[in-house]
């Protein structure tokens, strides 16, 4: 059954994608939309994760905060360091920078690999809890999906490379499932990997994603499509 749901994560994933390449002329659109959900999976899906986990183990509530400092801190360092060496350009004109896109795809990629890690670990204490795990996971690999097209378009890499790490996205959670049989992971490096990534998304969201999106193109539109990602995020997590 475990390897069923792996299959579903890849399938979602790629559809999620695919729409983002397909309507890449309405980008700004998407991006607002793709904002709305980081904010929403930051909001209803991984800080309610923390909490849950700190309740349960008693492990204090500061590890995942140095992990959210962290994760905002290392990509803001991390691109910062890409582009400083082209401060000088600015002078010429708008330039591309696409390994920005690459590497924040690369993170995304990396958590879809340990949302399998949560399924297959739920699937080893119960066929209960990994169902419930699994179907969070799927609802949500749609727009995870969407959010690694939108990153690494809007760094001005092409379709063809966007749907390279669309398909990477698609297959790291099934490659996460696998991995389970191999190793463990403990509750305070989980703790410490959740604040570290909803300090990455918070960061590309605020920083990345939402000016971008208002940079050229700002609307109600992009507002309202902003304000639907959020949407959209709750009732999935509330319905998972």
């Amino acid at each position: 059954m475990v390897y069923f749901f792996a299959c579903l994560t890849f399938f979602s994933t790629l559809l999620g994608g695919l729409v983002g390449i397909k309507y890449k002329d309405k980008l700004h659109l998407i991006l607002g939309f793709t904002a709305g959900v980081l904010l929403g999976v930051i909001a209803f899906d991984i800080f309610p994760e923390i909490i849950e986990l700190v309740q349960e183990t008693k492990i204090p509530s500061l590890v995942p905060m140095v992990g959210l400092v962290l994760g905002f801190l290392v990509f803001h360092v991390l691109e910062k360091t890409l582009l400083i060496h082209h401060s000088q350009e600015e002078a010429y004109g708008k330039h591309k920078h696409p390994t920005v896109g690459i590497v924040s795809a690369l993170a995304l990629i990396g958590h879809s690999f340990l949302d399998g890690v949560g399924i297959g670990v739920g699937f080893q204490i119960s066929s209960a809890l990994g169902l419930l795990i699994a179907i969070a996971v799927i609802a949500h690999d749609f727009s995870d999906g969407l959010n690694t097209v939108s990153l690494v378009l809007l760094h001005k890499n092409t379709s063809k490379k966007a749907f390279v790490f669309l398909l990477l996205d698609a297959v790291a959670p099934v490659l996460g499932v696998l991995s389970t049989f191999l190793f463990t992971v403990s509750q305070q490096s989980l703790l410490l990997y959740l604040g570290f990534f909803a300090g990455f998304l918070l960061y590309i969201g605020a920083s990345e994603i939402l000016p971008e999106a208002h940079n050229e193109h700002s609307s109600y539109k992009t507002i309202g499509m902003t304000l639907f990602g959020v949407l959209f995020i709750f009732l999935v997590t509330r319905l998972a």
